[in-house]
């Protein structure tokens, strides 16, 4: 895997408009995606996961969507103020999206092959008979049996699992460098979900794609991603390395997260949950965002908001007070505000 990124945000700010208020949505984020590289961004709904894609892919609704301040580098070239006619180039060819919902994704009105055969027209100049073959090789690719009969069904008469195949399908049509799956196995059943995941980490492998895989879910990045960056309300509260995460969170955050995972070793009267919901954007206007669910929180965390720390020995990052409190406090810089 090249180590250099191939997709960069930085410091990147989305509100969107509440009546006369803008909300911040996403709040200063930033992380790199390398070549070949899967990533994993987890946190609750509400987080901001879904619209910091939506901005990479140039999807945020103006209004009442507001890019405020960041940049999107994509292959050295800034996406954020580029124009809609350029975005149509890079969106589906250079960077694709696996959306949430196959069955609202995909047009009830045409055949699968209908849509198939626009997308691979709309970025390539391949006639309609190179369109079907790449379709039907597609097709196989993500392992959909009797593929020319695909083409001409519609996706009603799929089972959410092959519509998901159809849709990795359709974002992998062009070869793109950068493949987003915004939980990608939401809704399936869990032989199907393992089945997906399997399929994009060889996708991965067969053609060196990046992907940036949004779940909820830390066993499936445990499954897949080799990086992690974990979202609260907006902000990224902890990221590094998968194992390094998974056997060490620093964040309360990330702890709990990993407690709410079932494990199917012990025998558990009821499954853990975190206290309370993620804060409505804008209504946390002092202090840790966390800190009125964190069980470790104390009065620092109520008044000032906490830095992005990051360990100068692994490149883990980690945004608490409580951090810094432990011993080897000096082997940690500030990163971010």
């Amino acid at each position: 895997m090249n180590n250099e990124p191939i997709l960069q945000i930085k410091d990147l700010r989305i509100s969107f408009q509440s009546g006369k208020k803008f909300l911040p949505a996403v709040d200063g984020i930033s992380f790199e995606l390398r070549e070949g590289e899967i990533l994993g961004i987890v946190g609750e709904s509400g987080s901001g996961k879904s619209v910091t894609s939506l901005a990479a892919m140039g999807l945020i609704p103006t209004p009442p969507g507001k890019i405020e301040n960041g940049e999107i580098i994509f292959d050295g070239k800034d996406l954020k103020n580029i124009s809609e006619k350029e975005w149509r180039k890079i969106r589906g060819n250079q960077i694709s999206m696996i959306f949430q919902e196959p069955m609202t994704s995909l047009n009830p009105l045409f055949t699968i092959g209908n849509q198939l055969l626009e997308a691979i027209r709309l970025h390539t100049n391949f006639s309609k008979a190179e369109a079907k073959a790449r379709s039907i090789e597609l097709l196989k690719l993500v392992g959909i049996p009797r593929a020319e009969g695909i083409l001409n069904e519609y996706p009603h008469q799929l089972s959410g699992g092959m519509r998901q195949r159809v849709m990795i399908a359709m974002a992998m049509a062009c070869n793109p460098r950068v493949l987003i799956a915004d939980e990608p196995t939401t809704a399936l059943d869990v032989t199907i979900q393992a089945q997906i995941l399997a399929l994009m980490k060889d996708l991965n492998q067969k053609t060196n794609t990046s992907i940036i895989l949004i779940t909820h879910d830390l066993g499936v990045v445990a499954e897949i991603c080799e990086r992690v960056i974990v979202m609260y309300a907006g902000q990224v509260v902890e990221q590094g390395d998968v194992r390094t995460i998974l056997k060490n969170p620093q964040h309360p955050y990330t702890k709990g997260l990993l407690k709410s995972v079932p494990d199917l070793r012990g025998k558990k009267e009821r499954l853990y949950s975190i206290p309370g919901t993620v804060p409505i954007p804008g209504s946390v206007v002092q202090g840790c965002r966390f800190a009125a669910r964190c069980a470790e929180a104390f009065e620092k965390c109520r008044m000032e908001s906490p830095d992005l720390y990051q360990s100068e020995k692994d490149g883990h990052e980690v945004r608490c007070f409580l951090h810094t409190l432990k011993e080897g406090r000096d082997e940690h810089v500030r990163v971010t505000s």
